[in-house]
């Protein structure tokens, strides 16, 4: 029993520290410790009136059209002024919804300048009630949603669905029927493995439920934006999602068998995905720590 409770512990030191990690570079970003100037801003056509800006931050969404703007996260503060400024070069057209697709400030830190600017922020429940914790009042949605949501603009049909708890506890998708076009937020990215952010309600079996629901989603020609990297397809998203299926499998067998943490990276379960989605580290801590009953 005390060697349970000790390997508990350092378990959710080590996811702690990881998530401090996370935590702790968004937070240097939005605080100043970056040139902002040097911050290259582009835009890149989807399909249909879908568009993507990369900054610095997670990817915005934009469906630009004569009726205005609808624009999915906003990345950091310092960036408000030149991303408006870049999505001017799409469209003078009236930012009309600013959708938080979930809590992280790479995500939403120009929130509270947007909405100084008068455009209303669209997120799920749990995103307004986690950021009124420490954000002002023009950060907040002024719409939320427990359900899934429509807005039609542009011609374009945005069906806006909240999934269950996977990246964190309010995450949403946002699929732009007309265009084919499917924004993913952080639960989907090409550039690592996922991040649950248990901290902020993020769970393993909500990531597998909610990258089958973007599979589902799709078709053989939907365009998919992940919150991190590169355009994507149905395919990628079923290759994520298989990858975190085998890899849990893995962990849970090491867990029953009674495996400490240590042991369980030693064994490599993500041996032959860690060459295409990078350091496994903090993606293991928090798969152990869910299938161990951290």
């Amino acid at each position: 029993m005390k060697t349970r409770s000790l390997l508990r512990y350092v378990v959710s030191l080590a996811f702690a520290a990881v998530a401090i990690l996370v935590v702790a570079n968004a937070v240097g970003a939005q605080r100043g410790n970056v040139d902002w100037a040097a911050v290259g801003l582009s835009t890149h056509h989807v399909a249909g009136t879908v568009h993507y800006l990369e900054g610095r931050g997670g990817n915005i969404g934009l469906s630009v059209g004569d009726d205005g703007v609808i624009m999915i996260d906003d990345q950091y503060a310092p960036l408000t002024d030149r991303i408006v400024e870049t999505i001017r070069g799409l469209s003078t057209a009236e930012i009309k919804w600013l959708i938080n697709t979930h809590v992280h400030p790479d995500h939403t830190g120009g929130n509270e300048n947007f909405g100084n600017r008068g455009v209303p922020i669209l997120a799920q429940d749990r995103v307004r009630l986690r950021l009124a914790a420490t954000q002002p009042e023009a950060a907040l949605p002024v719409l939320t949603y427990s359900e899934d949501v429509t807005i039609h603009l542009n011609g374009e049909e945005v069906h806006i669905v909240p999934v269950p708890p996977a990246h964190t506890d309010g995450d949403s998708i946002i699929h732009f029927k007309d265009s084919d076009v499917i924004h993913t937020g952080d639960m989907f990215r090409t550039v690592a493995f996922p991040v649950i952010d248990r901290n902020n309600g993020g769970t393993l079996a909500g990531t597998i439920e909610a990258l089958g629901i973007v599979a589902g989603m799709a078709g053989a020609n939907t365009k998919i934006v992940p919150g991190h990297g590169v355009v994507s397809t149905r395919d990628d998203v079923i290759e994520f999602r298989d990858m975190v299926i085998t890899v849990s499998d893995r962990v849970r067998e090491l867990v029953e068998q009674g495996r400490s943490y240590d042991q369980v990276v030693s064994a490599d379960p993500t041996r032959e995905f860690s060459g295409k989605w990078g350091d496994p580290q903090r993606f293991l801590t928090a798969v152990y720590a869910e299938l161990g009953g951290q």
